[in-house]
């Protein structure tokens, strides 16, 4: 990360406007290597320099990943126009400018949503041609028969003429009504429109694992936590 000024890397990395950080500056609660800073234009290295903003250490990385676990009625945009998205439920401590869901999942699903404010590194584990599969759990309001079973795996084609990929299916229950799939893609409500296909309706669903990284069960549903390095490297 290049030096650049103060104030600009922690308008990036706090919630707060230029003024705001102005004002907190003049009143000390911003140090730099342990000293209070008043002027905020002096250049800092964000992987060399400690910066505390009252008394708290400012995560200064140049991307973050942030693993949450959502609840339902939440969206998964960057304005959600009156409604709750997930970048609300996130604690000012992981709130910067920038970041956006790299993905989305339903109002109604629950799950790992990898938050982050890296396009290249969304990119790549959204493009389907880099096959990082995405896994969920489907509750089914009926057994998903063993001929629906190997359409999904075979890849299927809907009425309207959408195509899906093929997945991956494993039942978790005897009565076949609770589904693992994993998937690639990320169309809209392609899981949902995929087993209604087969003649099943979805009733409860939750994305569980992006790549191979598994959501942190200890993360209630609302919660999110930063992703570390080697966490990282399992997903893409």
């Amino acid at each position: 990360m290049a030096p650049e000024r103060l104030d600009k890397l922690l308008s990036k990395c706090l919630p707060l406007s230029r003024s705001e950080l102005k004002k907190a500056a003049r009143a000390g609660l911003i140090t730099l290597n342990g000293e209070a800073v008043s002027d905020l234009s002096v250049k800092v290295d964000g992987n060399a320099d400690s910066v505390l903003f009252d008394g708290k250490k400012v995560d200064t990385d140049e991307f973050l990943y942030i693993m949450l676990n959502k609840p339902k009625g939440v969206i998964c945009a960057t304005d959600g126009r009156g409604e709750k998205t997930v970048l609300d439920l996130l604690s000012d401590e992981l709130k910067r400018s920038g970041l956006f869901p790299a993905g989305r999942l339903d109002k109604d699903t629950t799950g790992f949503v990898l938050i982050t404010d890296d396009g290249d590194f969304a990119h790549r584990i959204l493009s389907p041609k880099n096959h990082v599969e995405k896994t969920y759990i489907a509750a089914l309001d009926k057994p998903v028969e063993k001929e629906g079973i190997k359409q999904l795996e075979n890849g299927i084609t809907l009425n309207d003429g959408t195509q899906f990929l093929p997945a991956k299916l494993k039942a978790l229950n005897d009565e076949k009504t609770v589904i693992e799939i994993k998937i690639c893609e990320g169309k809209y409500h392609e899981i949902k429109r995929m087993f209604k296909a087969v003649g099943c309706e979805v009733t409860e669903l939750e994305r569980t694992v992006i790549g191979g990284l598994q959501l942190d069960r200890n993360l209630k549903q609302g919660e999110a936590r930063l992703i570390t390095e080697e966490e990282k490297s399992k997903i893409d």
